[in-house]
């Protein structure tokens, strides 16, 4: 016997499932956005810095 619990009812997997697809449109939206100048600045500071000499002192 199935109860509302398990997820099962076809109300819950709709609802489910329009998240999902609500979470996927967000996510994918995030991934295309551009960014911003000052974290491209910051990410080449940090590649320069980290291709400097090593310093063995540890």
């Amino acid at each position: 016997m199935a109860t509302e619990k398990d997820g099962a009812s076809p109300k819950r997997q709709a609802i489910r499932a329009q998240i999902d697809e609500n979470l996927k449109r967000v996510y994918t939206a995030a991934l295309n956005e551009e960014l911003p100048d000052r974290f491209k600045e910051l990410l080449a500071q940090l590649k320069t810095a980290g291709s400097g000499p090593k310093d063995d002192a540890s």
